[in-house]
């Protein structure tokens, strides 16, 4: 989830300024000019200076046009050409994130450092321990040979004093499947997109803001500015993500030129019964597990990383995919844009006919800004559909387990139905990966597994600007109301 910090600011100002002056006509006129009126050369700067802001706001407005900053050959061209490019584009870049190498700190290789808090203290259990043979007292103090050391922090578990600690590096840290590498040359870090599941963890981590997401907010504004129908279809996270009510942010999406609202819970009731039915079905054929498959950052982790565990992820397509399918059916002509706190669902955009384009919370926000938009006092208008409460429980974990549960019971009573030992994955990190291969060896115990790839759900996504336990309160209050 995105925390509110110095980076994410800076984020969010470039985005209502993109989004200001492409809807007053004149972002041509003056993308150019935003990094320097953001950081006036008298003005406070985050960097070394504001020379350096100025570019690494640059590189991040790129991003924000869906450029990816490893595209550049000419760092002489303009901000303006770039847009003009990203105007004639037919479709977004597959590649969902970028390494800002200007921004990124080279952080120094993870390890264990003996801060001063050591005391050289008679015992020395950090050396009697030490499997290596790495740490020795020098002048009352301990220190570490890294040429012996192999990173099994057993020292820092025995320190008295809690004098030795782990300097990690953030993205790597934070990626759950090693997608972030080391640049032998450079010494910077960079994406292997083979590996990448668009989970957006290191984007999130990263303190530098280095990472960034190539957005399709130009996108969308040229979809709206076009006079066609764009039809938002947002996500049943986006409860709590905003003051007001769900009615009100339907009124909000209209000021703002799109033709009207669909709740994505209306495609994960539909979710909700092909994935009943599917697990009912590969119960009887003799099947061990099932897993859900409406996460694509868990769906991609399974494809990229754990193939073997691919036969026990459910075929039914997600509410996304259901939702936009619908959007279509109804007037083919629509464009049809998701809006959700996820990055992963660009990728699964790109790989779905009937999703146009993917908007984030983060970047609805700053539409709001933008358009002065005041949610909490817009008046509601009239849902189109009347969702069931579980299909908008999906966006909390365990909510998606619970409507299967209910709809088995619910609406199938004809059938044979299979007890249903369900567990669950409440955000995927190194050791969840781990977890999963012991669930597709057979290692671990139950028939249906739940997965989501950030924590608490996806109101725990890395795009979401609600605080996650308010979310999550919001979410359930607003589907046990219906």
């Amino acid at each position: 989830m995105q925390t509110t910090n110095d980076a994410s600011l800076v984020k969010r100002g470039l985005l209502i300024r993109i989004i200001k002056e492409f809807k007053n006509g004149v972002l041509e006129k003056n993308i150019d000019r935003i990094p320097y009126q953001m950081r006036p050369k008298d003005g406070k700067s985050s960097r070394c200076c504001v020379y350096k802001d100025r570019a690494v706001m640059k590189y991040r407005i790129m991003a924000m046009l869906g450029i990816g900053v490893e595209n550049e050959c000419d760092e002489l061209k303009p901000l303006s050409e770039y847009l003009e490019d990203a105007k004639k584009r037919d479709k977004p870049e597959s590649d969902i994130l970028s390494v800002l190498d200007v921004a990124c700190s080279h952080c120094i290789t993870s390890r264990y450092l003996i801060t001063n808090a050591c005391r050289g203290c008679f015992a020395r259990p950090c050396t009697s321990t030490c499997p290596k043979g790495a740490i020795s007292i020098v002048n009352g103090h301990a220190q570490i040979d890294y040429d012996l050391c192999i990173d099994c922090g057993k020292c820092t578990n025995v320190c008295p004093y809690h004098a030795i600690i782990r300097v990690p590096i953030p993205c790597e840290e934070a990626c759950p499947v090693n997608a972030i590498k080391r640049d032998e040359n450079t010494d910077r870090q960079y994406i292997d997109f083979d590996a990448c599941v668009s989970c957006g963890k290191c984007m999130t981590a990263c303190p530098f803001g280095a990472i960034l997401e190539r957005s399709q907010i130009l996108d969308v504004l040229q979809a709206l500015k076009s006079g066609k129908k764009v039809v938002a279809m947002v996500a049943p996270a986006i409860v709590g993500q905003f003051a007001g009510k769900i009615g009100q942010i339907a009124s909000a999406l209209q000021q703002t030129g799109f033709h009207k609202m669909v709740e994505v819970a209306f495609g994960a009731e539909m979710t909700t019964e092909h994935e009943a039915r599917d697990f009912v079905e590969r119960m009887h054929n003799g099947d061990r597990i099932m897993t859900t498959s409406c996460c694509p950052a868990y769906v991609e982790t399974v494809k990229r990383h754990i193939p073997q565990m691919l036969p026990f992820v459910s075929g039914t397509k997600t509410p996304m995919q259901y939702t936009a399918e619908f959007v279509k059916k109804s007037d083919p002509d629509a464009i049809s844009v998701f809006i959700g706190p996820c990055v992963a669902k660009r990728k699964e955009a790109v790989d779905d006919v009937n999703t146009d384009y993917v908007m984030t919370f983060e970047e609805l926000g700053a539409m709001f800004a933008a358009f002065e938009i005041d949610v909490a006092s817009e008046p509601a208008v009239p849902l189109e559909h009347d969702v069931k409460g579980y299909a908008r429980g999906f966006a909390t974990s365990c909510g998606v387990s619970a409507a299967i549960l209910e709809k088995m019971k619910s609406n199938h009573p004809e059938m044979d139905i299979p007890e249903l030992d369900g567990n669950f994955i409440n955000g995927i990190d190194k050791k969840a990966v781990k977890q999963l291969t012991l669930y597709a060896n057979g290692k671990l115990p139950g028939n249906f597994l739940e997965v989501m790839a950030c924590e608490g759900g996806c109101v725990g996504g890395p795009c979401a600007i609600g605080k996650i336990k308010l979310a999550i309160q919001a979410v359930k209050k607003f589907a046990e109301s219906t």
